[in-house]
């Protein structure tokens, strides 16, 4: 049965009001007694013809589904939305899109993550204790005189990166959100370069494998000498 417009119940209220018969404003309206029944109930309650709000789609996870949501993502950012929805205890019948839903009310998106190079914990403390000893050097002292090198390796190839990491706003290069992987690809280039305070190197194309003594004689000689 078709549903009062705003205005068609504005005009059945106001023949409501002037004494007509609820039954003759149903034939009317081509709508059954009760509509025209409720329509009165509910202006007498609320003062208003519009309807009332209504609850909405009952939410599919508890409070503790969404802790537990929340804390395994957190503790393993690299999970996918479906496996949580298979470790998730008790009866339950999610969706992956519900999943993805609580992570994002927790501030948690999937994006492609940082690639960084495996750091051992030998490695971190070498780094901190470097940080350290340097803490109080100066530029006019100590930095002006301190050549910072490096080489990269341009692959020709590389994956697509569809893989996601689930990780907060800046928490970019969270240790936890970082994609640990060994160098891979199809071949590629190798340079090297260097700056300090006062300007940077020539970039240097780097051929073959690179030895300490090629290092000293093809590399830093040249460069120190340029």
């Amino acid at each position: 049965m078709a549903r009062l417009s705003r205005e068609d119940r504005q005009i059945a209220l106001g023949r409501l009001q002037a004494g007509q018969s609820q039954s003759a404003i149903a034939r009317h309206f081509h709508v059954s007694q009760s509509t025209i029944s409720r329509l009165w109930v509910r202006f007498q309650t609320t003062g208003s013809v519009a309807d009332l709000p209504r609850a909405g789609r009952p939410r599919a996870t508890t409070a503790a589904h969404d802790r537990f949501i929340r804390l395994r993502h957190l503790r393993n950012r690299f999970l996918s939305a479906s496996s949580s929805v298979q470790a998730l205890p008790g009866p339950h019948r999610l969706s992956d899109q519900t999943v993805r839903n609580r992570l994002h009310e927790a501030g948690l998106r999937a994006r492609r993550p940082h690639r960084g190079a495996v750091l051992t914990r030998r490695h971190r403390q070498n780094r901190v204790q470097w940080g350290n000893q340097h803490l109080r050097w100066t530029v006019r002292n100590h930095w002006r005189h301190v050549w910072f090198s490096d080489e990269s390796y341009f692959l020709l190839q590389r994956h697509d990166g569809r893989r996601r990491v689930y990780r907060r706003v800046n928490e970019r290069y969270a240790p936890n959100c970082v994609d640990e992987a060994p160098v891979h690809g199809g071949g590629g280039v190798m340079v090297w370069g260097a700056i300090n305070t006062a300007g940077r190197s020539t970039l240097v194309h780097v051929q073959g494998r690179i030895t300490a003594q090629r290092y000293v004689e093809e590399i830093l000689r040249p460069s120190s000498s340029g």
